[in-house]
């Protein structure tokens, strides 16, 4: 069944409005929207750290290893993980802009599960970057040459990028059961009364008085009475005595 924008209500999902303008100066100010921004600064924040000044070389050493810990794996993890942040903070605020735009609700329901899914997955992600790269500043003893600035920078985004992305997971989670619960409760509300006049009620006497009926043969009189049964009616027609057969 196409589920359209007026099943789920004017707010499914969190669009304030079912196939309405866009606006941008209250989309600016929600909440989500705010948060998704900062998590976007704070990718970019992450990976340009890191490709600026994450990779030096020892002195008389041609060859250039990460700051933490000369763990290239460290550094490539933190870029890859910050620029597919980046990316994907910029196509869902371009997906949170078209929300208000989407008609179907069944739509709304996909893009609102793609951003619940990424978020949290981008959540855990940035938690063990975060732990990865503290752990391997922990066992950097040489610093000689190396912008801890830089190195510290890129530690302390990385958690806020926890910070960021598990709200921007709650948000996400929050709109969810909205938009499940406003379908819900618009497809299985009680439907309005029927207009239509409604069946008489069955009648019931309000008591009930049994018919009094008088024995086989009714009082009424019948046309038709058998004589009277005597014993003269037979014998007169025999002749009284002794039997005689008769001559042959």
């Amino acid at each position: 069944m196409e589920e359209t924008g007026g099943v789920g209500g004017a707010s499914a999902y969190g669009a304030s409005l079912a196939g309405g303008s866009f606006d941008f100066q209250k989309f600016a100010k929600q909440p989500y929207t705010i948060v998704r921004f900062l998590s976007w600064i704070f990718s970019i924040v992450v990976f340009s750290c890191i490709t600026a000044e994450g990779f030096v070389n020892k002195p008389h050493k041609p060859e250039a290893h990460c700051v933490f810990n000369q763990n290239d794996s460290a550094c490539h993890y933190a870029v890859g993980i910050g620029v597919i942040a980046f990316l994907a903070c910029f196509f869902f605020l371009l997906l949170d802009a078209y929300m208000p735009l989407m008609s179907n609700a069944k739509e709304r329901k996909y893009a609102v599960m793609a951003d619940l899914g990424f978020s949290g997955v981008w959540t855990f992600l940035w938690f063990v970057c975060f732990c990865l790269l503290a752990s391997q500043w922990s066992h950097t003893l040489d610093v000689r040459g190396i912008p801890q600035d830089a190195a510290r920078a890129t530690i302390a985004f990385s958690f806020f990028s926890i910070a960021t992305w598990g709200i921007l997971t709650y948000f996400a989670l929050g709109r969810y059961r909205r938009g499940v619960a406003d379908v819900t409760q618009s497809i299985y509300a009680e439907p309005p009364p029927e207009q239509h006049t409604p069946y008489p009620p069955t009648y019931a006497p309000s008591a009930y008085t049994p018919t009094t009926y008088s024995p086989y043969p009714s009082s009424a009189p019948d046309d038709f009475q058998q004589p009277p049964f005597t014993p003269s009616t037979i014998t007169s027609t025999q002749p009284q005595g002794d039997y005689q057969p008769p001559n042959y």
